[in-house]
Formats: C-alpha cells, sequence, structure tokens
C-alpha cells in the first residue's frame, strides 16, 4: 500500500500535497534575495536606521487594510485563467519605482504592489477553485500574506503553514457575526482589525527583507525591479501552496489533509 493508499487519495493529488508542503514550508525568499545581492540579508537587515522600524509597519498596516477592503468588494467573481505574467511585471515596475527613490517611496510603492499581488493570487485561488464570492475564499487571499515571515509565538512542534492557520483561524473567530446577509465580512469590524494585525506581524518581516535589499546603495532601479519580481514570485508560491491545500481539503477533508501533510 503506498502513502497516498493510506489517506485514500489519489496518487496525482499526494503529489501536489507534497510539492504544496515543500513549497509552504520553505518559501526561500531570503534566500532568493541572498543571491541576487551576493550577500546575506540579515547582514543587510542589521544595517537598516532603527526609524525605517516604524515606518515600515505603518506602511504593511495600510498597505494590508487597503488590500482587504479590495478582496472585500471588488476581486472580480468570473472565472478568468492566470495571468501571473502581468502581475510580475507590473509589480516590478513599481519595484524599480522603490529601487530608485528608495525608503521614501515605500508607503506609495508598497500599497500598490500589495493590491497587484492580490489580483495575482485571487487568480490562483480561482484556479484552484475557489469561489471568491464567498468571505471565507476573499479572506484566504488576503492570508497568503502571512506565509513566510516567522513569529517568535510560533509552536515549533507545529508545522509553520498550519501554525499560521491556527493563528489566523483563532483571530477570525467572532467572524460569522460581522457577515453580512450575502456572507461578506463588514468593512472596519474589530475582527477583520485582529485579522490584518496577525497578518501584517508576519507580512512586516518579508517586507522588512526586501525594503533591507533595496537599501543597498548599488541596487537602483533595475535592481529594485528585480527584488520586486522575487517578492511576488514569493507570494504565488505561497498562493499556489496554500490554495492547493485547501483545494485537497474540500475534496478529502481537513483531517485527512493535515494528516498526510505531517506524515509527509
Amino acid at each position: 500500500m503506498t502513502q497516498a493508499d493510506a489517506f485514500g487519495m489519489s496518487p496525482e493529488d499526494f503529489e501536489a500535497l507534497r510539492r504544496a508542503k515543500h513549497t509552504l514550508e520553505n518559501p526561500g525568499l531570503v534566500a532568493r534575495l541572498s543571491g541576487l545581492l551576493g550577500t546575506p540579508i540579515e547582514r543587510l537587515m542589521t544595517n537598516l536606521p532603527k526609524r525605517w522600524s516604524d515606518r515600515i509597519n505603518k506602511a504593511v498596516g495600510r498597505s494590508l487594510m487597503a488590500a482587504l477592503k479590495t478582496a472585500l468588494t471588488t476581486i472580480e467573481r468570473r472565472a478568468k485563467p492566470k495571468n501571473n505574467r502581468v502581475h510580475r511585471v507590473l509589480v516590478g515596475g513599481t519595484g524599480a519605482a522603490g529601487g530608485f527613490f528608495g525608503m521614501p517611496a515605500l508607503t506609495i510603492e508598497l500599497p500598490v504592489s500589495t493590491a497587484l499581488m492580490l489580483r495575482s493570487i485571487a487568480d490562483i485561488a480561482r484556479s484552484e477553485g475557489e469561489n471568491l464570492s464567498t468571505a471565507d475564499a476573499q479572506l484566504a487571499c488576503v492570508e497568503v500574506f502571512a506565509f513566510g515571515g516567522k513569529s517568535e509565538s510560533d509552536d515549533p512542534t507545529e508545522s509553520a503553514y498550519f501554525a499560521i492557520r491556527t493563528a489566523l483561524a483563532a483571530a477570525l473567530a467572532q467572524a460569522p457575526t460581522h457577515f453580512g446577509a450575502r456572507g461578506a465580512v463588514k468593512a472596519g469590524a474589530p475582527v477583520l482589525v485582529r485579522f490584518i494585525a496577525q497578518v501584517s506581524s508576519r507580512f512586516g518581516v518579508v517586507v522588512t527583507e526586501k525594503v533591507a535589499a533595496q537599501a543597498v546603495p548599488i541596487v537602483g532601479a533595475a535592481g529594485g525591479a528585480a527584488i520586486n519580481l522575487l517578492f511576488v514570485k514569493h507570494f504565488q508560491d505561497m498562493a499556489h501552496g496554500h490554495f492547493t491545500v485547501r483545494r485537497l481539503e474540500r475534496q478529502y477533508g481537513p483531517g485527512v489533509v493535515r494528516r498526510a501533510y505531517e506524515e509527509l
């Protein structure tokens, strides 16, 4: 009996879960940025001025709240093919501006790049069978921004991916009381503030890594574009992994998929 048979999954779906786990547990953005610049990102982060931390955190919070409002109001419901390459080019363009103007451009560049990435994440969600007319799927798109960023509160004995999902589920524990008649979340609801705070704590780590890379004096516009391409590719990869797991959960049940995930 194969591992797939043990969980009642087809070999194709079990292999899809294997790929998803590899992606979600090994995001690799730091390694990609370090390879691009030839310098460990950890070293670059120690050189960031302390005053930048507050600025980054504020930009992250505003960008995610704007992305959430977009997810709840304007994500297109009609099915259409993924267009990841176009989104990468557009986000790369915002990175060129960020690399040229540096830290002062972050408050303008980050909301734009976050919104563009959300569109790409939504396309990936659709391709995995998500119904974006539901609040659950819309919020699942936003929570992708939490993947790949570490938190001190994470349980080291649990997979990083499911630890994040557990934390976000707790933040949304009372969400149903804020759903409207058609399942939409009411903008500005306290539960969404908690949700954004959870996502921000992790998204901010990844943004700080990106800012540290763009702060290198020799980066310039071309380097900024390359860094942003890696940035958007990171979240597209996270979205593919996340929505593959959710698709399999709908098909086989969350318990079966999680056991298989942990067994791999």
